[in-house]
């Protein structure tokens, strides 16, 4: 595990940019903190900073093949690296570490650019030909391994992090509004976007091919996991045997593995698959809030931790800790990102590292593969009811909207919200309306959510007149509106919650609070081996309409015990009330006139309002918190 950084260039590199390479490097020293390596050549400069997880001694970048005519730096985990390494030597490879970085170089020479087809694991790597002076840069295909561009006049920079772009001096720090405006949409700047002009991520699943003479820079996806192949056959069975194999080749490490556990199945289950097959014994890391309220779920994550023989260590979250960490946190995290739990993921990798644990698991993913989340059960059946709608027209899909029901309870309230909703009929009677008055190609999908509702209704009375007028009519929903009408709703709505909440919110967050304590953080269901199993399955079969995670629950029945298994859904979830209180009264007062005023993003009286920290009934993540994220983030990443 490291950070990686590097400039391309179609002209000989110059001794200043040689000093911003060292800048940017050295921004990354957090992500590996335990050494460095530099390569250049006459058009490219490549550094890199070292994690070292496996071959302490003899993994050092950059890499090299037998005639140094290809040189590699690379962020992240093979995890096959032991069946391929025996494969490459079978076919007369010589290979000069015990790792796993160095498979690349030499399945590069066998397979060219489809040496990506065979990694197992996560990455984001730079490889130069200098026989081809070609650089070839990968990111793997869930994008849990981050990498960032910005291409200016026939030159290329990029980093594993965004503020080491920014340290090279190279990059200047300038809003894109259309960010802007899906930042306050999602809480976050879906992929490949960056709230920078300039800037975007090499997308997941993506490679990025710079040839220097003559310059051209060419980028290919390799991998969608909706072209994964029909699977006929028991979902409990063929998902169980991938987690049982991703189980074993994720715990591979010369370090000692922990895990994240909260109370909740995924990394329950994670606990229990790995922890069986894990040679030493493996430690889990957990938090908690003081007096113990409902959601602190220390209790239960220690019971299993108990059962699994773990030794077991947590840390309790207090508010004052929490706000005095909050700018800090906000610089770790790298991205714009209004997700008030963040403190707990940052929190659980810091004990690990404090416990000498440098690599931990964590159940990322389990929640969006398997219909975790209830909304998005929601979007698909109403994403089919809109299909027929588009097929049949108003007056025969019209039963599928319209249900009529009597109150829930005889009390005066429950009588006033039925008759308020005319029995019921009226929800249908708007979705109807939203569903006529949308493209037929748009999938009910994030406007089920009320923030993103708020924010479509807000923003713009939030936003300078200068701000509007380079929105230009921009679509938030177009991130859910697909190139093709009739898809298979269950895929496209999975591949959708994987490419935005999953991906910018929930990973992002993890590997840049992970790294920021340096420890690696490795999510195991996201192997893309189980997440092809399971899109293989949905095309045969639909379990949209089966309970929360029913697949999941049946692949790994009687590897937990029942009271495991029969939990509520839980996450490392905060007080978020107190914690929003609390942020504003220390923090909200930069908003009345500060970064976002002072550039044209936010309009001064709407920008006074929002540093109240006012929290509307039905809101999740209110409009004023994620003003206040990205005010911080504008200070922190511009001093």
């Amino acid at each position: 595990m490291c950070g990686i950084t590097g400039i391309v260039c179609n002209r000989p590199i110059e001794p200043g940019e040689i000093a911003a390479l060292g800048r940017m490097n050295d921004r990354l020293r957090h992500r590996g903190p335990d050494g460095e390596g530099q390569f250049t050549d006459t058009n490219v400069a490549l550094a890199m900073r070292r994690l070292s997880i496996i071959d302490l001694t003899g993994g050092w970048q950059p890499i090299y093949n037998e005639d140094r005519s290809l040189a590699i730096v690379a962020n992240g985990e093979i995890y096959n690296y032991m069946e391929l390494r025996q494969q490459l030597e079978a076919r007369g490879h010589h290979l000069t570490t015990s790792g796993d970085i160095e498979t690349i170089l030499h399945l590069y020479e066998e397979h060219g650019l489809d040496c990506v087809q065979h990694l197992r694991g996560m990455f984001a790597f730079a490889l130069w030909d200098s026989k081809r002076r070609r650089l070839v840069m990968a990111r793997d295909r869930m994008g849990e391994k981050p990498l960032y561009l910005y291409e200016s006049d026939s030159r290329l920079l990029f980093a594993s992090e965004m503020k080491a772009l920014l340290a090279s001096g190279l990059v200047p720090f300038e809003l894109d509004p259309n960010a802007v405006d899906l930042y306050f949409h999602y809480q976050y700047v879906p992929e490949p976007m960056t709230p920078l002009k300039g800037v975007r991520k090499l997308d997941a699943a993506h490679l990025l091919i710079v040839d220097t003479d003559p310059w051209r820079v060419e980028e290919r996806c390799y991998w969608r996991m909706e072209d994964a192949p029909p699977i006929e056959g028991e979902p409990a069975i063929l998902i169980r045997e991938e987690l049982e194999t991703v189980s074993k080749i994720v715990i591979r490490s010369d370090v000692p593995v922990g895990v994240a556990l909260s109370g909740g199945l995924d990394s329950s289950a994670i606990a229990a698959l790995a922890a069986r097959k894990y040679p030493g014994t493996m430690h889990a890391f957990s938090v908690g809030y003081p007096g113990r309220p409902q959601h602190d779920e220390r209790a239960d994550a220690k019971a299993l931790a108990d059962h699994l023989e773990m030794p077991f260590h947590d840390v309790e979250l207090t508010t004052e800790d929490m706000v005095a960490f909050f700018p800090d946190l906000v610089y770790w995290r790298d991205d714009p990102i209004a997700d008030i739990s963040g403190f707990g993921y940052y929190a659980v990798m810091k004990i690990a590292r404090e416990q000498g644990v440098p690599v931990v698991l964590q159940g990322q993913g389990g929640d969006e593969l398997f219909w975790g989340y209830s909304w998005v059960q929601d979007a698909a059946r109403q994403s089919v009811r809109k299909s027929f709608l588009a097929s049949r027209g108003a007056l025969a899909a019209l039963p599928q909207y319209l249900r009529f029901g009597f109150p829930r309870k005889l009390s005066r309230l429950a009588i006033g919200e039925w008759a308020h909703s005319l029995g019921g009929l009226r929800p249908g009677l708007k979705s109807l309306q939203r569903d006529r008055h949308t493209p037929t190609n748009q999938l009910v999908f994030y406007d089920l959510i009320s923030d993103f509702r708020m924010s479509a209704r807000e923003s713009k009375s939030l936003f300078t007149s200068t701000l509007i007028e380079q929105l230009n009519g921009s679509n938030a929903a177009g991130l859910f509106s697909l190139e093709q009408s009739q898809p298979n709703i269950d895929v496209a709505l999975t591949r959708l919650i994987c490419d935005t909440y999953l991906r910018e919110n929930g990973v992002t967050q993890g590997d840049r609070l992970s790294m920021a304590s340096s420890i690696e953080l490795r999510l195991p269901l996201l192997d893309y081996h189980l997440v092809e199993t399971v899109i293989g399955l949905r095309k045969a079969q639909t379990d949209a309409r089966q309970p929360a995670k029913a697949w999941l629950k049946a692949a790994i029945k009687g590897l937990l015990p029942d009271w495991v298994m029969q939990r509520p859904k839980r996450g490392f979830s905060p007080p978020v009330t107190e914690w929003h209180r609390a942020l504003f009264a220390a923090h909200g007062e930069k908003l009345a006139d500060g970064y976002l005023t002072q550039h044209g993003i936010l309009n001064l009286e709407s920008a006074r309002q929002l540093s109240t920290g006012p929290f509307p009934q039905g809101a999740i993540t209110p409009m004023s918190f994620k003003a206040l994220v990205l005010e911080q983030w504008c200070r922190q990443m511009t001093n």
